[in-house]
C-alpha cells in the first residue's frame, strides 16, 4: 500500500501549494435575484442585473460556480480584487451563499456590497446604506439572519408600487416596455456607483448617489 500513502501524500502536497490568490478578494459584492429563464427580465433581478453590468467594467481574471453562487473575479479600475457573485439560492436563501462566499474569501460582511431591487423607492433612484434591517425584503432577511446586519447595501428603485397590486406580483412581474430604457440607464448608473463605492469608499458613495 505505500503507493497509495505516497499518491496521498502527492495529493495533499499539490492542494497545498495551489496559489493563495485563489482565495484573495479585497470586496465582494452579491447581486440578488433569482436563477431561471423565466425570472430574467423581472424587477426582482434588479440585482443580477447590476452585477453582469459591473462585471463588464472589470479586468475578470476567473470564473466559477462555488458556494452556491456564480462567481466572478477581476480587478476594479482602482486595482482592487473583487469577488462579483450572483447566488444561485433564489432571492429568499440568498445568506446561504453570502455566508459561504465571506468565509472562502475570509471577508466580514463591512467588507461586502448587497445589490436589492427596493419597491419603495422610486425608478432609477439609488440608496447606498452601511447597515440596516432587512426593511422587509426576503433577500435582505436571509442575509441578516446569515451573517447579521452590518453589511453594506445600495437598494436600487423599482418603485412605486401601483395600488391595488401585490408586492409578489410586481417584483416578479417583467419591465414593462416603457420601463425597459429607464431600467437600462439605472442598471447603469448603478453599476458605476458600486465601481465609486469599491474604489472610494461610501462616503463618496453615498454622497454622490444618494437620493
Amino acid at each position: 500500500m505505500s503507493w497509495l500513502s505516497g499518491a496521498f501524500r502527492s495529493l495533499v502536497r499539490a492542494m497545498r501549494s495551489r496559489p493563495s490568490e485563489d482565495r484573495t478578494a479585497d470586496a465582494i459584492v452579491f447581486g440578488m435575484g433569482n436563477i431561471g429563464a423565466e425570472y430574467a427580465n423581472t424587477r426582482h433581478n434588479i440585482g443580477f442585473l447590476v452585477v453582469d453590468r459591473f462585471v463588464r467594467e472589470i479586468d475578470v481574471v476567473g470564473r466559477r460556480r462555488m458556494c452556491r453562487a456564480d462567481v466572478t473575479v477581476g480587478r476594479t479600475q482602482g486595482g482592487r480584487r473583487v469577488a462579483c457573485a450572483k447566488p444561485v439560492t433564489f432571492v429568499n436563501r440568498s445568506g446561504r451563499s453570502v455566508r459561504e462566499l465571506t468565509g472562502f474569501f475570509n471577508r466580514a460582511p463591512s467588507e461586502c456590497l448587497v445589490v436589492v431591487d427596493d419597491f419603495h423607492l422610486a425608478s432609477g433612484r439609488l440608496r447606498f446604506r452601511r447597515q440596516g434591517s432587512d426593511g422587509g425584503h426576503n433577500g435582505l432577511k436571509s442575509v441578516v439572519e446569515a451573517v447579521g446586519t452590518g453589511f453594506p447595501r445600495l437598494r436600487v428603485g423599482i418603485g412605486p408600487l401601483p395600488e391595488g397590486t401585490s408586492t409578489v406580483d410586481f417584483v416578479l412581474g417583467e419591465f414593462t416596455v416603457e420601463e425597459e430604457e429607464r431600467t437600462r440607464e439605472t442598471v447603469d448608473r448603478a453599476a458605476e456607483a458600486v465601481g465609486v463605492f469599491l474604489d472610494r469608499g461610501m462616503e463618496a458613495a453615498m454622497s454622490t448617489y444618494n437620493a
